[in-house]
């Protein structure tokens, strides 16, 4: 399953270590983070629980970034 979503980050380099970091989650297969258009693409693994794995992702993410948003709720 992939899905989009609306993402807040301050800048490309920050995005892209988001997206290192987000890569290394359990249940992610893939994950693309677009600076330019605020956008983050996430592919689960088949049968992974999409809210846990989106928490986990959002708490890397925050470690990096800890002004960064991430709409998944």
């Amino acid at each position: 399953m992939k899905k989009t979503y609306k993402i807040e980050v301050d800048c490309a380099n920050c995005a892209a270590k988001m997206e290192t970091a987000a890569k290394k989650v359990a249940g992610v297969k893939d994950v693309v983070v677009n600076y330019m258009t605020l956008k983050m693409k996430v592919e689960f693994e088949d049968g992974a629980d999409e809210k846990d794995v989106m928490e986990q992702i959002f708490k890397v993410c925050r470690k990096i970034e800890p002004d960064c948003e991430i709409y998944y709720k």
